[in-house]
């Protein structure tokens, strides 16, 4: 039996969380699930690396950018502090928030995917289209608390600055009516998991199009300043300033929890 239901043409709908990985952490709210593949059912322990081009792990990415939950269903050999005592329960649906890769506790490459429970309101999206409810004509507003990693403009705005707002990968400027359209990309992510720090040497002046790119693994940035593509071919060389320093350990982390 596979853990997760779903490929990655048509995306993941379900995963099952038993205990069946080693290396998986269920906090509850926020699980860090391991990809399938390279996995010995009997001894429940990683003999061999796993890849995103495994249908179900490609299944949970597509999920990540298309903004589909999956269904999380707890199996009684899982975390005894979140899972049921004997069986099965469905535990609701959950929103995949990030995935990267690792060197497992047995020594081999690994995918984490994050998963995070929808709230109550977030779940109302999801219900099938035939039980869609009439909806408000007129809706209010209402107020919400989130919790969200700060980031200071300061930096971020001083390397666009530096760069006059042009990307230091396509080297495009991208000029709209009032300012230009640029984004303060962290190399090592800042939050939980990666805990990068918010530094100009650990921040890029990209177009949206090489950020989303760059956030996904779709490009990475070897030591001499190289810049690939997903399948590893050199598509240009990035433009670094005088007095802006591209700290490389935070470019060997980026590469690292994609695997190159």
């Amino acid at each position: 039996m596979q853990g997760i239901s779903g490929t990655g043409a048509d995306g993941a709908d379900s995963i099952v969380v038993n205990g069946g990985y080693e290396d998986d952490l269920d906090l509850g709210d926020e699980i860090h699930y391991t990809g399938a593949g390279g996995n010995d059912p009997n001894l429940r322990k990683q003999i061999a690396d796993q890849t995103l081009t495994q249908p179900g792990n490609a299944g949970l990415v597509t999920g990540e950018l298309a903004g589909r939950p999956v269904r999380v269903v707890r199996g009684f050999r899982g975390d005894p502090a979140h899972s049921p005592a004997t069986g099965y329960r469905y535990d609701g649906l959950y929103r995949v928030a990030d995935h990267w890769s690792k060197v497992g506790l047995s020594g081999f490459l690994i995918w984490h995917f994050k998963l995070l429970r929808l709230t109550g309101d977030e779940a109302v999206d999801f219900v099938p289209v035939e039980n869609l409810p009439a909806g408000d004509a007129e809706p209010g507003v209402k107020s919400g608390i989130v919790t969200r990693v700060i980031r200071s403009t300061k930096v971020s705005e001083s390397v666009k600055k530096l760069y006059e707002g042009r990307c230091q990968i396509c080297g495009v400027r991208l000029e709209v009516p009032g300012g230009l359209v640029a984004e303060g990309a962290h190399i090592r992510a800042l939050g939980s998991p990666h805990k990068g720090p918010d530094v100009p040497s650990n921040v890029l002046c990209l177009c949206p199009n090489d950020h989303s790119r760059f956030d996904r693994g779709g490009l990475w940035i070897d030591d001499d300043l190289a810049v690939h593509d997903q399948e590893g071919a050199v598509v240009a060389q990035l433009t670094v300033k005088p007095g802006h320093q591209v700290a490389l350990e935070y470019l060997q982390f980026h590469r690292a929890i994609w695997g190159k």
